[in-house]
Formats: C-alpha cells, structure tokens, sequence
C-alpha cells in the first residue's frame, strides 16, 4: 500500500512554504493581544498570520523578507514603552537597517505582557488580595494555563479573545484600573519592498489603517491657534514620522538644540523616548515621534527638519511614516 506524497516532495520539486508576500510575522502565540492586533490589520481570509516567540524575531523575518510585515507592540497608555520594541529599533548592531514603520493598531482596554498585572492591580488587590500572582510568557499562556489546572481554581488576566479560543468563563470584564487604558502597536515592513496594506474597517474596540503616504486627503485639514492666535493650517497632522538620534552628552544644551528644529519648522512632538546607545555608559539614544510625513510634505517642513538634525545630531536616522490612527479614534 502506498500514500500520496507531501505536496513538493516528488521528484524534481521543491518544498512550498509560505508565500512571504502574504504572510505577517507578530508576536505570539495565538489569541494573545499581538495576534489580535494583527487580524485586525491583516484578515486571515487575505494573509498568512506567523507567530514568533520574540519581538527580535519579528524585526528578523521582515529585515530578511521572510515575510511582507511585521507586527509588534510598542507602547501601553498606563505603563509606558514597549522596551524590547525600542531596543530592536535602536538597532545598535545595524541588523534593521531597512526595516521601517508603516502603520499602527490602537487597540482599547488591553493589557500587554509584561505589564498586565500592573495595569490591573487596584482590581486584583481589591477582589483576589488572598490569591498567588504569577507572570508568566503572555497573557495568551496565562489563559492556556488556567485552562489546563484541573482544579478550576485558577484564573487569568487575559482578553476575552483568548478565553472565548480556550472555553473559559469570563468572571469580569475591564479590570483596568484606567477606562482610557489602550496599547498601541507599530506595523513594520521593509521600505519600499512591498505594498500597501489596505484599509478594514475595525471594530468598534480598535481602530488601523493604511500606509502613511497612501490615505485619501481629508476635505478639511485640521487648524490649530498658535500661542499669537494665528491659525496654522498643517496637513502633516493627518501623519506621523518617527526618528532616532544621538547628541554629544558633553555639550550643554545639545538635546535642546535638536529639539528646538521640530519647534522651528512648527511639528508638533507627539512622543519622545530614551534606550541606553551603548557606546558609553548612561549615554542614550533618543526618539523622538512628530507630526507630518516624510512621504507627503509639500510644505517641506519635514524635509527640512531632517536636515537640521544632520546638522545638529550626532547621529540620526529616519524610521517611518505612516497614517496618524490616534486622531480618526
């Protein structure tokens, strides 16, 4: 008796593996909030979702084409930076030297590992103040955790996405300690190296969008009062860049300086980050998020601002532009 033989096994074929043009890359495993945020910007019925175990795997599998993006989580409203986002994007060994961030994905009242407990703990310690916390991988591994004690006498903080993949009872729903609590997720690919994605109409939960560059203009552009009440009508509000950067730490006043040509060129900061560079000890390198679009700047306000920080910054380097999702919530 014979089998058929695995497709691409016969003689003279090659194995199939996934198409990398269809397949996104994001930190798993499945039904964690990654992966959530994830089918939101990619329908499963269009693309070839691929858990990693690390969020240095992500950057991997994009930098090396493997797959046409990426999708990691990079900041909680309550608690702050994602750190092994920023230090992937620090790219202190030049591994990602072509990997840029294209979009993002907000996604409401979520809890993010590390920092789920903390986000909730006004809750745990008012109703479960008796019971053992224990961090483990994820909060996905959290659920498959309670799921699997035999006992029943163990909970998880985790999204209700998770439990309802698990058969878990949903016990209480938005334990957060802030209503307004919501992680933010950047969407990355290697610049120029693929299309678009599109744009799906989210959740009520969430909100994601296309590629910075690539939206339809808004018929009316946003107006702002200056601190003299003049107005500045900016269309670079409807996007956002993000840069790196390093300044002589011996010089005074060498990060005020960068920062006065974003105030200059009248761009808004939305966001300013700090890793350890690493060429010396409590030396860092800085990021610096903003208002406008490298890849749509008629005004040449952005254009102009990268060319200041040449002239300024030690060192610096462009990450991205892509569509500003916080002002369509």
């Amino acid at each position: 008796m014979t089998t058929p033989a695995p497709r691409g096994s016969g003689p003279g074929q090659e194995d199939v593996g996934p198409d990398p043009g269809t397949t996104v890359a994001f930190l798993g495993p499945f039904n964690s909030y990654s992966h959530q945020a994830t089918k939101i910007a990619f329908p499963e019925d269009k693309w070839q979702l691929e858990p990693t175990t690390t969020i240095k795997e992500v950057f991997d599998r994009v930098q090396s084409r493997q797959c046409a993006y990426g999708v990691v989580p990079f900041e909680n409203s309550t608690h702050g930076t994602v750190t092994f986002t920023l230090d992937a994007l620090a790219d202190r060994a030049a591994a990602y030297a072509d990997t840029l961030v294209c979009d993002e994905v907000y996604l409401d009242r979520v809890y993010s590992h590390p920092q789920a407990l903390g986000q909730c703990a006004a809750f745990l310690a008012r109703h479960l103040a008796r019971a053992e916390t224990v961090e483990v991988s994820s909060t996905s591994r959290a659920a498959e955790l309670a799921a699997a004690d035999p006992a029943g006498r163990s909970a998880a903080v985790a999204s209700e996405f998770a439990g309802r993949a698990l058969g878990l009872d949903v016990l209480a729903r938005c334990v957060e300690d802030r209503e307004d609590n919501t992680t933010r997720f950047f969407v990355l690919r290697v610049g120029g190296a693929a299309a678009p994605l599109p744009s799906p109409s989210p959740p009520p939960s969430s909100r994601v969008g296309g590629v910075a560059g690539q939206g339809t203009r808004d018929e009316e552009e946003e107006v702002e009062q200056t601190e003299a009440g003049e107005t500045d009508v900016y269309g670079g509000r409807r996007y956002k860049s993000l840069v790196s950067f390093t300044v002589p730490h011996r010089r005074a006043g060498a990060l005020a300086d960068v920062l006065d040509c974003f105030r200059a060129r009248g761009l808004n900061l939305t966001s300013i980050s700090s890793v350890p560079s690493l060429d010396a000890p409590f030396q860092y390198l800085f990021f610096v998020e903003f208002e406008g679009s490298k890849l749509d700047d008629p005004e040449g306000r952005v254009g102009g601002v990268l060319a200041d920080l040449g002239r300024v910054a030690e060192r610096w380097r462009w990450l991205g532009s892509w569509r500003n999702r916080r002002g369509e919530r």
